[in-house]
């Protein structure tokens, strides 16, 4: 007998293009995910961040716990760029990856190339309405 609904962390076990973004989601791999993503070497997660300009070294520990299998890390901050704080990027620097903030379209773009390219690549995408 079913003992109801088990929420469980977002997570995809792979690597996978982003297919669309909009209405503060993401579709990938047949699948859909509303809020934000982290897309690492580990497959993608959700991601509870919302607003770039609160991103704090403990939102990307995830990132640095995979540093040694990522050399880029792309930031989409939304509707348009923001700068990078400057503790995030050198918490970065330190784990040897290299980050660009840019609208988190911009970045699923770039994303998708270098995924293809296989670069040793990561994203972490705040979600946007349009």
């Amino acid at each position: 007998m079913a003992s109801g609904i088990e929420i469980r962390p977002a997570h995809f076990p792979g690597r996978a293009p982003i297919d669309a973004y909009g209405n503060y989601g993401f579709r990938f791999a047949d699948m859909s995910h509303r809020g934000s993503l982290l897309c690492l070497p580990s497959g993608i997660h959700g991601w509870s961040v919302d607003d770039a300009a609160k991103l704090a070294v403990e939102d990307i520990s995830k990132v640095l716990d995979q540093a040694g299998d990522i050399e880029f890390l792309l930031i989409g901050t939304g509707d348009s760029m923001r700068v990078i704080p400057k503790e995030l990027r050198a918490a970065l620097k330190e784990a040897g990856i290299s980050a660009d903030s840019m609208s988190t379209g911009a970045a699923v773009r770039t994303y998708n190339i270098m995924l293809s390219e296989s670069r040793a690549v990561a994203a972490a995408l705040i979600a946007v309405e349009g």
